[in-house]
């Protein structure tokens, strides 16, 4: 499976991006993915995954109420939609994919990554 993530960017403190991951040569459908980030000078942490079918989802608690992830199994995409963005969220986003079957929160239970994408909260 090959990971494509994309949206990142530069946006002010209190503002919006909307993160994609496209995934192609798998079936989608089988796989829970996941959202992680990594800033500068500490370890990759995980943010948010969803399960296979969208129906369960689970966050970091620093996000909760703030960002949002969903797919698109016919669109073989996850997405990451993060409001009120803070500085503190600064960092690296990589999308991943597991074929664990229960919203698996630690990088070694994802089977394949995305290439990262930036994100930059400006205060």
């Amino acid at each position: 499976v090959q990971l494509q993530a994309s949206g990142g960017g530069l946006v002010e403190a209190g503002g919006s991006l909307r993160l994609s991951c496209a995934a192609s040569g798998g079936t989608f459908r089988s796989y829970d993915m996941g959202w992680f980030r990594q800033a500068p000078g500490k370890g990759r942490e995980f943010v948010a995954a969803i399960n296979r079918n969208g129906g369960s989802t689970y966050f970091l608690d620093s996000v909760k109420g703030r960002f949002t992830i969903s797919r698109d199994n016919a669109k073989n995409t996850v997405y990451l939609q993060m409001n009120s963005l803070k500085t503190v969220d600064t960092a690296v986003y990589y999308c991943a994919a597991s074929r664990l079957g229960y919203l698996p929160t630690f990088d070694y239970e994802y089977d394949y990554w995305g290439q990262g994408t930036q994100v930059t909260v400006s205060s």
